[in-house]
């Protein structure tokens, strides 16, 4: 009886702690956060994976006209990162930034997640830098990769774990 009385209560403080390093997400203040950034209609919420934190990337149909992309820090509730999303490649903004075409950024993401692409976004960059965004549904686990590749120099910019989606593609 004493032997479960302990294994009860070191798995109790194994729990607590466990709970104790799980870091609060704040959904709601960092929609708030984002529509001040960009006041409009929240389209699509994804939850991404960025170096072990988490991440609340907004899609929003902005009063401006535009959409866009905000991304909000889920324990900080920090924007980090503003993008302006453009309907295709020949948009002016796009257009006078690329130098890789769509067919070679393609390439490039895949060479590095093999898979699907079963989403495209053209992005303007918080700097003015162009961006090809692909949604990869990978061989390597089933997992989906969200891949920044830059329009100027082909690389690859950023590549994010996407967790859960919601609303319109």
């Amino acid at each position: 009886m004493k032997k479960i009385v302990i294994l009860s209560a070191v798995l109790m403080l194994m729990s607590n702690s466990v709970l104790a390093e799980e870091k609060p997400h704040y959904f709601e203040k960092c929609l708030a956060a984002a529509l001040v950034e960009r006041p409009g209609q929240v389209v699509k919420v994804e939850m991404i994976s960025v170096e072990s934190d988490h991440v609340y990337e907004f899609d929003i149909r902005g009063i401006d006209g535009s959409d866009w992309d905000i991304s909000c820090d889920a324990h900080r509730v920090v924007i980090s990162e503003i993008e302006r999303e453009v309907d295709n490649v020949n948009h002016p903004l796009f257009k006078s930034k690329a130098k890789v075409n769509e067919a070679e950024a393609r390439k490039t993401a895949l060479a590095v997640y093999p898979g699907e692409i079963v989403e495209v976004e053209y992005e303007i960059e918080s700097n003015g830098a162009a961006t090809y965004e692909f949604d990869i549904d990978t061989t390597m686990g089933g997992q989906q990769m969200k891949i920044e590749v830059d329009a100027t120099s082909g690389d690859i910019v950023e590549a994010h774990s996407e967790l859960w989606q919601v609303g319109l593609e």
